[in-house]
């Protein structure tokens, strides 16, 4: 189903716009006027559909359209393109410093942010157990529920609790040392885990393979990865292998031309086995430093789908036996338990050597990566707090456990 932002004109004039969902054989979701503050302060994830410069919208082959032409945009293609489908179409959008005068928050703060969910939720149940109570086993226990509705897992609930409790029954705790035990139990579930991805340069190309189920954020997490590296001086190419989406594949291509990596692309339902093996011969023949290949989304339980992925590291296998040299799963992090699954079928599958959670936006269930650590120890390589180029950052097990916690940076 499509959906598009349709500003009318009598409603730009009166300082507010008609947002409305259009889809074929839907109803009109919502048709009253919105303010238009309201509407600005959502352009950051919307903004994939608006070219900011000409303020117009920009239809699913990343063309501007003038307001008054919408509608007729809207019933005459397929429509917009949804948010996680096209990451970077306006030419700016992405790594944009600030919105008008408003400075762009520093990392430690979209960290916060990002966590926000869950760390209200802790810190609030924390403040109601410990703030009029002495500490027991009732609390115990109920900081331990606490904790598994946050994702952390049993396993981590347990331990956490019980470190929290240890020394210190029948006596009165604040909700501060509370966190900071708390802080201090995740950050050494994590520390294991927190391990920068090592780019090997004896590889000629280092062959990283990145895949993830459908919506995870894999190809904007590719476009990131080759900004990062480029910007360290190594040559990059990049391999569309979601042969599945038409969108995915542009959308790559955009990225190569925003990080001067070239992209080894076929048509829409093309081998991708075959054209991750064509993009190895490429990169090998051109000696370049790194090759990422994407790959479609798939869901861990779709037998079918997994062995295609299994294909793709077989064929790359023929031209060089150490490849993919790194796997990297991408993780969405408001999943909550459902990514201990994916981790567990991909790793098995298809070997999976590091992880990236992306969207840590708010709503994220940020305790599943201490259950996800604890109980795969899997290196974390990049956290991704949004859509900007720079909102890929690597992993640090304290300022993620004090963030999570609800503590400030130390």
């Amino acid at each position: 189903m499509s959906k598009g932002l349709a500003v009318a004109a009598e409603h730009e004039a009166a300082g507010s716009v008609l947002v409305e969902a259009v889809g074929q054989g839907r109803r009109t979701r919502q048709t009253e006027p919105q303010g238009v503050e309201m509407v600005f302060e959502a352009a950051a994830a919307l903004g994939a559909a608006v070219d900011r410069h000409a303020r117009r919208l920009v239809h699913d082959q990343h063309q501007p359209v003038p307001v008054e032409d919408t509608v007729q945009e809207i019933s005459g293609s397929n429509g917009f393109k949804l948010h996680d489908e096209t990451g970077i179409t306006a030419a700016d959008m992405n790594d944009s410093a600030s919105d008008g005068d408003t400075p762009r928050q520093t990392w430690w703060r979209r960290l916060r942010g990002g966590l926000s969910r869950t760390t209200a939720a802790i810190s609030t149940a924390i403040t109601d157990l410990v703030s009029k109570r002495k500490l027991d086993a009732g609390v115990i226990e109920e900081l331990e529920e606490t904790l598994i509705r946050a994702d952390f897992g049993l396993d981590v609930a347990v331990r956490v609790a019980g470190a929290v409790g240890h020394g210190r029954y029948d006596k009165m705790i604040s909700p501060d040392e509370v966190k900071g035990v708390l802080a201090a139990e995740i950050e050494k579930i994590l520390l294991p885990v927190t391990r920068p991805l090592i780019i090997d340069d004896a590889a000629k190309p280092f062959v990283i393979l990145v895949a993830g189920v459908n919506g995870s954020g894999k190809t904007t997490t590719i476009g990131k990865l080759a900004a990062r590296l480029s910007g360290e001086g190594r040559r990059v190419m990049l391999a569309a292998g979601d042969t599945f989406r038409a969108a995915a594949i542009e959308q790559l291509k955009i990225w190569g031309e925003r990080t001067g990596s070239p992209v080894v692309a076929g048509n829409q339902g093309a081998d991708a086995a075959g054209l991750a093996f064509g993009a190895l011969e490429a990169a090998q023949a051109n000696r370049f430093d790194v090759l990422i290949v994407d790959t479609a989304g798939r869901l861990q339980n779709k037998a079918g789908l997994m062995d295609e992925l299994q294909k793709i590291i077989r064929v790359m296998k023929k031209l060089d036996p150490s490849a993919p040299h790194a796997v990297l799963l991408v993780l969405d992090a408001t999943v909550g338990q459902n990514a201990l699954s994916q981790v567990g079928e991909f790793s098995r599958l298809a070997g999976v050597t590091g992880l990236v959670m992306t969207k840590l936006d708010g709503t994220a269930r940020g305790g599943i990566l201490a259950a996800i650590a604890d109980k795969y120890k899997i290196p974390v390589h990049f956290i991704g707090v949004g859509e900007g180029v720079d909102d890929l950052a690597p992993f640090g097990a304290r300022e993620f456990a004090r963030a999570l916690a609800g503590l400030e940076q130390s």
